[in-house]
């Protein structure tokens, strides 16, 4: 019974440091690119999704990354809605999506458009946008 005891307090306190670990994770605000735009996504049927409404698809190879920024497949997210950063390739297919997390979320304003972006200023530093 000693041997077992001596195992299970070291996982405990190393479950209880991951789950600390995850939620930091889940609260810091990642860099983003400048090309990086914000939109309301639904995985319909993998490559199949739905971006602000409209159709649209994931780019063979395309990063979905969760808001703890670990990568997810897509099916796994079918018919949640949520609001990414999101870039595109050159062909117009979603290429690197980032699912926000509350902090991420906050940032206002964010371009959800290629032309707002144009139109607006983008600071890399402190991941801010501001209307001209």
């Amino acid at each position: 019974m000693y041997r077992c005891t001596k195992f299970l307090i070291p996982a405990a306190v190393a479950a209880t440091l991951l789950s600390m670990v995850c939620s930091v994770q889940a609260q810091t605000h990642r860099p983003f690119p400048a090309h990086a735009l914000r939109g309301e996504m639904v995985v319909l049927q993998t490559p199949d999704i739905s971006l602000n409404g409209k159709p649209a698809r994931l780019a063979p190879g395309a990063r979905v990354r969760g808001d703890t920024h670990l990568l997810q497949q897509p099916a796994s997210l079918s018919g949640e809605k949520l609001i990414v950063h999101y870039t595109l390739d050159p062909t117009g297919l979603l290429m690197d999506v980032w699912v926000l997390n509350p902090v991420e979320l906050a940032n206002k304003p964010w371009p959800r458009s290629l032309q707002e972006a144009e139109n607006w200023s983008f600071d890399q530093a402190s991941q801010v946008w501001t209307k001209r």
